[in-house]
């Protein structure tokens, strides 16, 4: 009888096959690149010190984006966790498949046997573990904690994480519930909790030298800055003279996400894997930055946050860095998406897509290799419980149930404070009738929220923001 070490050798050797077989079919013609995803959560637009924070020490963070690409206007598919996810992770639009909605309590007449990443649909995990590729998962999933929705069933063959929005930074518990909910790992017993994020980090880096000599992908998923709002004491010293406390537990928080994204760095390198692995910073929407749900962020220069349509929700920090085959130290302007990065993760690994896929993303790589091509402008939308937008060149409309339509010319307004709906009239209908078309062949959601949070959502929208950083 075979046991688990035997298991695995097998396992890598089928691996390394697949990855053979795959290597001359390289859309490069060369090796493979290894393919590391770092996903933050709920971290602020203006939180970085590459745009231009005063506060946050980020040198890790700022060391990527300046010897990578950089994207200037990159929005992700949803203002809040779980929806974004499911985009990033199928390439398609998640309204497409009825994930509209964050996960809430069960509301009736719906069947939480739905509450999760839909069966049908293929992730990015699946389809590089055809590739040949590892594929890992080390920390938040939030696409659905009941089994059939499971990461290790969704494409994923190892997973170190919890399965929730959010955990407890210090403790966890074997039968817990909600913040203290199980660690849960295939291929060792976690030990204790040190800091959560420390042990991302750590997890992230064993997976990294475990897996040097085959291509692997590895989603590095932090809940950092997500609440709740815990932070190591000796960060919190180099905050000291910030007052506000929320805003001094955030700053700890992120400068250690940080320091956790510089031990991958440092990883690749030591190993001898930086120069042909694709790495991807992505935060998953913008910074909740108003109470009740504020973490301490801030989205500067935009005006919005988390659960809005506004830029502050859903324009996101975007580097992408590839030494072997990509510039460096460059800023791109043109709009991109997360949902770009399932065809161009498939690509780089030798794959393709093909239209019966019906992915909502683009391969950026024509355009990242210097080859003088520019991306191309394309119509996004979005859509979060009662609220919709869309984007079509710099126009951006934004459909609410108990307002008149906004729309702006981000071109001239990013901080979306002027609304020229009513003055361009002609413009705001042709628009709203585009998005209506959209909206009404959608699929019903699979799940909803409760009322109470969307009503809470419209206020969002009625606040004043912060549009400059703090010093």
């Amino acid at each position: 009888m075979l046991d688990f070490t035997d298991f695995r050798r097998i396992h890598t050797a089928l691996k390394l096959y697949l990855f053979l077989i795959c290597l001359p079919f390289s859309g490069f013609g060369k090796e493979p690149p290894n393919l590391i995803l770092i996903l933050v959560d709920d971290l602020g637009y203006g939180d970085l010190g590459m745009h231009g924070s005063k506060q946050i020490p980020t040198p890790n963070i700022d060391r990527l984006g300046a010897e990578g690409i950089v994207f200037k206007t990159a929005y992700v598919s949803s203002t809040v966790c779980a929806p974004s996810r499911a985009g990033l992770l199928t390439g398609k639009n998640q309204l497409r498949f009825g994930f509209n909605n964050n996960f809430g309590p069960d509301q009736p007449g719906f069947d939480p046997e739905f509450k999760g990443l839909p069966l049908s649909e293929t992730t990015i995990a699946d389809r590089l573990g055809e590739l040949g590729y590892t594929t890992g998962l080390i920390g938040k999933w939030h696409l659905g904690e009941k089994p059939q929705f499971h990461p290790l069933k969704r494409g994923f063959e190892e997973f170190w994480g919890f399965l929730g929005g959010g955990h407890n930074y210090f403790e966890a518990e074997a039968d817990g519930e909600d913040l203290l909910s199980p660690i849960y790992c295939n291929y060792k017993t976690p030990g204790p909790l040190t800091y959560m994020t420390d042990d991302i980090g750590n997890e992230s880096v064993d997976f990294i030298r475990r897996h040097k000599d085959s291509p692997f992908f590895l989603l590095t998923s932090f809940n950092a800055p997500h609440s709740p709002m815990q932070a190591r004491s000796d960060d919190l010293t180099l905050f000291t003279h910030i007052e506000d406390e929320l805003r001094r537990t955030y700053c700890a928080m992120v400068y250690r996400l940080d320091q956790n994204v510089g031990k991958m760095l440092d990883a690749l390198q030591s190993e001898g894997l930086e120069e042909n692995t694709l790495v991807v910073f992505l935060s998953d929407n913008g910074g909740p930055t108003v109470d009740p749900i504020a973490n301490g962020s801030i989205n500067a220069p935009f005006r919005g946050q988390k659960t809005t349509l506004l830029e502050g929700g859903i324009r996101v920090p975007f580097i992408v860095k590839w030494p072997r085959e990509l510039n460096t130290g460059v800023e791109i302007s043109e709009v991109v998406s997360a949902l770009d990065i399932f065809p161009t993760f498939v690509r780089a690994a030798g794959g393709s897509v093909s239209s019966k896929e019906e992915l909502d993303g683009m391969d950026l790589l024509p355009f990242l290799t210097g080859s003088g091509k520019t991306i191309p402008s394309r119509p996004m939308k979005w859509g979060y419980t009662v609220s919709m937008a869309y984007r079509l060149g710099n126009w951006k409309l934004i459909r609410l149930p108990d307002r008149l339509p906004m729309l702006f010319d981000l071109s001239t307004d990013m901080a979306e404070t002027n609304n020229l709906a009513l003055i361009h009239l002609d413009r705001t209908k042709a628009m709203l009738q585009e998005l209506g078309d959209w909206d009404h062949r959608l699929p019903q959601p699979l799940f909803l929220e409760p009322p109470s949070w969307r009503v809470r959502h419209l206020m969002f929208y009625d606040v004043e923001y912060q549009l400059e950083q703090p010093d």
